[in-house]
């Protein structure tokens, strides 16, 4: 059976894991996932991510991140979704919980931060959010 919403699925993986404690979690790899990891790390919100193969197919392990025994991402939702796309313009992109969490955009530049995507002067499609 093929997955509608590969991103969704791969949020949802990070929540349940971290919801039972657990010190990382697998899913199939593909480039946005690599793509998403890359900026939850670099924002300090996993601790690192690796690909590795099992029977044949590509597996991305993302190790996630605590602090006192709680986890560092307190929620992860996803915006934009197959059905309803949400595009926002430079001057529209959110600030998420007034500056203090991240929105992940697709630019045509690449995956980054609202933050970084306001630096630049670029709009896009805001593929989640992360508090």
């Amino acid at each position: 059976m093929s997955m509608s919403d590969p991103i969704a699925d791969f949020l949802t993986r990070i929540r349940n894991a971290q919801m039972a404690q657990l010190p990382g979690m697998s899913c199939p790899s593909s480039k946005i996932k690599l793509a998403i990891s890359k900026v939850l790390e670099d924002e300090g919100y996993i601790t690192g991510y690796a690909v590795e193969e099992k029977a044949g197919k590509a597996m991305l392990n993302v190790e996630l991140k605590y602090f006192q025994g709680k986890p560092v991402i307190e929620e992860i939702k996803r915006v934009s979704r197959p059905g309803l796309r949400l595009y926002k313009g430079k001057q529209d992109i959110p600030k998420n919980r007034a500056g203090l969490g991240i929105s992940i955009l697709s630019t045509n530049r690449g995956l980054m931060t609202n933050k970084q995507a306001e630096a630049a002067g670029l709009g896009g499609e805001i593929l989640c959010t992360v508090f």
